[in-house]
C-alpha cells in the first residue's frame, strides 16, 4: 500500500519501483479504474497500462476472465487511483494475482471512497492491519511553491485556502448561486483561456458538488456547450432526449457497455465527437484511450455531456485546470473530502467560484461516520461479535 496527497512524491514513488522490477526482469501490469488514470500512469512509467475492467476482461454480468483458476501472467500488479476501487472490483482483482506475485495498491485514502460499495483503501489501510503500507507526508519543495498543493494541504487539514499572492489558485466571490453558476462557465470558457492559453474544451474541466440546481453539472453542461460548441449552420448536430450532440462536444459514458470499442466503453470513460452523419444515423467518438468508437443515433442515452462534470465522476482523472462552483446552493453536499478530491484534479490552476460561506463549510465538514465494511476486521483476524437471540419469555 502506497498513499499520501499531492506533491508527497507517490509518482516519483511509483516510477521508481517500475523501474526497479524492470531492471529485475520481472513481469509488470499497470491499472487503474478508469481510462484517463490509466492513460496517466502509462505516461509516468513509460509503460502500457489499461483500465482494470480491461485487464481482468469482465463480462456481462461481473464474470472475469482472469481469477484464482487462471491468474495474470505478471509478477508485481500496479494499480493507481486505488481509493475508487469497491469491494467487488478488488475482490476480482486480488483472485486474479498468481499466489508469489506482488500487488501494489497506489492512492490518497483522504479522497472520497468509491461510489460503489466498501472502503478498499482505507480498511487496507487501517491500524495494525496485516498489509504493508507506506504514508507519505513530506511535501517537497518544488510543489510547496503550487498554490494549488498548498491549498489542497490546508483543506485536508480544516484550513480555509488562501489565494493571496497566488498565481495558480483563484476566487471569484459570487454569493448568489444561479450568478455563481453563469460566472463559472465565463471563467471556464472565457477568461481561463484568455488569460492562460488554455483550450477550454481540451485543458479546462468544470467540478461540480451536485448535477442538479443553476450551479450543478447538468445546468452548466447546457451552457457550456453554448459557450464553447454554439450552433452553426455548417455544424452538423443531432438532438435525442432533449440535448444537443453537436461535433467537437465533450461527452462521457453514464454506463458499462461490454460490447463497444475493442474490448468495452466503460463508465466515465471521456470523448471528443469527432465525426456525425444523419444520413448513417451514426455519430463517432474519440475516447481518453485514444480509440474511436461509433454510436448509433439510438445508443445515445449511453453518453452525457462533459464539459461539466460532477466531483465523483472526476475522480480518476486530472486536468491542467479545473474551476468550482462552491454555492450555498448544493450545501448538504459541501464536505472536506468533496473539495480536497476537486482541488487534486488540477495540475496547474484552481479557480473556485461562489461564497466563501459555503466554502468554509465545506472546509469545516467531516462526511458522517465511516462506512461499514467489516473489511478491516476480516484483515485483522478479529470476527464479528453475532447479535445476542432476544431471550425467552419467562
Amino acid at each position: 500500500m502506497l498513499t499520501g496527497g499531492p506533491g508527497c512524491g507517490k509518482s516519483f514513488t511509483v516510477r521508481s519501483i517500475v523501474e526497479l522490477a524492470r531492471a529485475r526482469k520481472a513481469k509488470v501490469v499497470l491499472a487503474a479504474p478508469t481510462g484517463r488514470a490509466a492513460k496517466r500512469l502509462a505516461e509516468l512509467t513509460g509503460a502500457e497500462a489499461s483500465t482494470v475492467h480491461r485487464l481482468l476482461e469482465l463480462k456481462p454480468g461481473g464474470d472475469a476472465a482472469y481469477d484464482r483458476d487462471r491468474p495474470l501472467d505478471a509478477d508485481l500488479v500496479v494499480v493507481d487511483e486505488a481509493s475508487m476501487l469497491d469491494l467487488l472490483l478488488a475482490n476480482k482483482l486480488v483472485k486474479a494475482v498468481a499466489p508469489g506475485a506482488h500487488l501494489l495498491f497506489v492512492g490518497d485514502v483522504d479522497q472520497l471512497p468509491s461510489v460503489g460499495a466498501g472502503e478498499v483503501l482505507r480498511d487496507l489501510l487501517a491500524d495494525g492491519g496485516p498489509v504493508p503500507a507506506v504514508r507519505l507526508t513530506r511535501v517537497f519543495r518544488q510543489a510547496q511553491q503550487s498554490g494549488v498543493v498548498t491549498n489542497a494541504h490546508r483543506i485536508n487539514a480544516g484550513q480555509h485556502p488562501v489565494t493571496d499572492g497566488m498565481k495558480d489558485f483563484f476566487l471569484f466571490v459570487e454569493d448568489d448561486t444561479e450568478e455563481a453558476g453563469r460566472l463559472t462557465v465565463d471563467v471556464a470558457a472565457r477568461r481561463i483561456p484568455a488569460k492562460f492559453g488554455l483550450d477550454p474544451r481540451r485543458d479546462v474541466q468544470v467540478l461540480a458538488p451536485m448535477h442538479r440546481g443553476p450551479a450543478g453539472a447538468g445546468t452548466l453542461n447546457g451552457l457550456l456547450q453554448q459557450a464553447i460548441t454554439p450552433a452553426r449552420p455548417d455544424l452538423a448536430e443531432k438532438r435525442s432526449g432533449g440535448r444537443v450532440f453537436r461535433v467537437g462536444d465533450k461527452v462521457t459514458q453514464v454506463r458499462n457497455n461490454y460490447e463497444k470499442g475493442k474490448n468495452g466503453v466503460f463508465n466515465g470513460t471521456v470523448g471528443v465527437v469527432t465525426s456525425l452523419d444523419p444520413v448513417d444515423q451514426r455519430l463517432t467518438v474519440l475516447t481518453d484511450e485514444d480509440e474511436e468508437v461509433p454510436y448509433e443515433f439510438d445508443e445515445l442515452d449511453e453518453l452525457a455531456h462533459a464539459y461539466a462534470v460532477t466531483i465523483h465522476r472526476s475522480q480518476g482523472s486530472e486536468y491542467p485546470a479545473v474551476v468550482i462552483p462552491v454555492t450555498t446552493g448544493a450545501w448538504m453536499m459541501l464536505q472536506r473530502n468533496l473539495l480536497y478530491t476537486a482541488v487534486t484534479r488540477a495540475k496547474r490552476l484552481v479557480v473556485l467560484v461562489g461564497s466563501r460561506k459555503a466554502i468554509g463549510q465545506a472546509v469545516r465538514t467531516v462526511s458522517a461516520g465511516r462506512r461499514c465494511t467489516a473489511l478491516d476486521f476480516r484483515l485483522a483476524g478479529s470476527r464479528l461479535t453475532p447479535l445476542s437471540a432476544p431471550s425467552s419469555p419467562q
